[in-house]
C-alpha cells in the first residue's frame, strides 16, 4: 500500500515549492491527496506557467499528467468536500503538508477554524497526532503570525518557513526549491536525492 500524504496549497507565494514537492512525492511513489485553494490557483498562474483547471477532477487529470503520475495516484478534493478522506479522523493515517502555507491559513489552523477542507484536515492530524507540516512563505512576520506558530509548534506542528540555505552552494532557482523539497521530505521520512544529509560526507572520508 502506498503511503498517503495531504498536500494542501494556499495562497501564499511559493508555487514552486508546492509544484516541486508534488513531484517528488509522485516519484517516491506516494498517494498524494491534493487541495488547493483558490488563492492558491491565481498565484500558481501568476508564479508559473501552469494553469491548474478550477474543478477537482479536472484538476485531477491534469495534475495526474503532469507529474507522470499512475491512475488515481494523486486526487484532488474541492475545498467543500466534506465527505474527502482528510476530513475525518478515521481516515486511514496520512501526514499533512500545506506548502506554501498563508498566514490567513495558520491563523485559521491555530483557531480551529474548518471554515474548508484544508483547514479541517489539519486540525484532522493535530488532533489525531499526526505529522503535521506548515510552510510559511511571509516577511516579515509580525507578532500576530509568531504566536500563531509558536501555538502550532507547542500543539506538534511542525513549522518550516520557506528559507532555503546556500551552504550547498545553489547555482539556480531550482537549486534553492530543491532545498527545501528535500527538508519537507526528510521531515516526512521520505528518501530524497536533492540535498546530502549533513555530515554524511565527512563521515565517509573521516580517520579514526
Amino acid at each position: 500500500m502506498r503511503r498517503r500524504i495531504t498536500l494542501a496549497i494556499t495562497g501564499a507565494s511559493g508555487a514552486q515549492y508546492a509544484l516541486r514537492l508534488l513531484d517528488s512525492l509522485v516519484q517516491a511513489d506516494c498517494e498524494v491527496h491534493v487541495i488547493v485553494s483558490k488563492a492558491a490557483q491565481l498565484v500558481i498562474a501568476t508564479e508559473t506557467d501552469v494553469a491548474l483547471p478550477p474543478k477537482p477532477q479536472a484538476m485531477q487529470s491534469f495534475l495526474t499528467q503532469y507529474t507522470g503520475a499512475a491512475n488515481e495516484q494523486i486526487r484532488v478534493f474541492g475545498l467543500q468536500d466534506w465527505m474527502a478522506p482528510p476530513a475525518s479522523g478515521s481516515s486511514l493515517p496520512s501526514a499533512m503538508v500545506v506548502c506554501p502555507c498563508s498566514t490567513g491559513t495558520l491563523s485559521a489552523i491555530a483557531t480551529g477554524a474548518c471554515n474548508n477542507l484544508i483547514e479541517r484536515a489539519a486540525d484532522v492530524a493535530l488532533k489525531e497526532r499526526r505529522p503535521l507540516i506548515l510552510v510559511p512563505r511571509e516577511t516579515p512576520f509580525s507578532s500576530i503570525h509568531l504566536e500563531n506558530m509558536l501555538k502550532l509548534s507547542n500543539l506538534g506542528a511542525v513549522i518550516m518557513p520557506a528559507a532555503p540555505g546556500f551552504y550547498h552552494q545553489p547555482q539556480s532557482v531550482d537549486d534553492l526549491l530543491d532545498f527545501m523539497v528535500a527538508r519537507i521530505l526528510n521531515q516526512l521520512g521520505i528518501q530524497q536525492d536533492f540535498l546530502p544529509r549533513w555530515g554524511e560526507q565527512h563521515l565517509g572520508s573521516h580517520d579514526d
